[in-house]
């Protein structure tokens, strides 16, 4: 599959639940997760984000993040990369819930973000 999903959480447990709710209706969906620091706080880390990339096996990857913060990373990580990644200011668990169901079944990513545009936090 060419899309894959990543999810960003400044905890742990939040990221894993979002990652196993997804692959109910995505099993074949590339799905990775960067989820709270290495000691097991509360917060997001540029190199998980970097390593979530790295491991998907997406050539373009649909990002989602809990908090604000995590978005900074998000960014510093997308420019990082060489992948294409779709940087989403949506609802976490609705819009990659909605986003891994639709690549799924192999719908076109600009009908993903017209599924998506409803979800966005202003």
């Amino acid at each position: 599959m060419r899309n894959g999903v990543v999810i960003v959480s400044h905890v742990k447990e939040i990221g894993e639940g979002v990652d196993r709710l997804i692959k109910e209706v995505a099993k074949d969906v590339p799905i990775t997760v960067a989820a709270g620091l290495e000691d097991g706080a509360v917060g997001t880390s540029f190199e998980k984000i970097m390593e979530a990339f790295e491991k998907n096996s997406g050539e373009t990857l649909f990002a989602f993040y809990d908090l604000g913060s995590a978005k900074m990373n998000l960014e510093m990580a997308v420019d990082m990369t060489e992948k294409e990644v779709l940087l989403f200011d949506t609802a976490l668990v609705e819009s990659a819930y909605t986003a891994a169901a639709l690549l799924q079944v192999d719908t076109p990513i600009d009908a993903i973000k017209e599924q998506l545009a409803p979800l966005k936090i202003k």
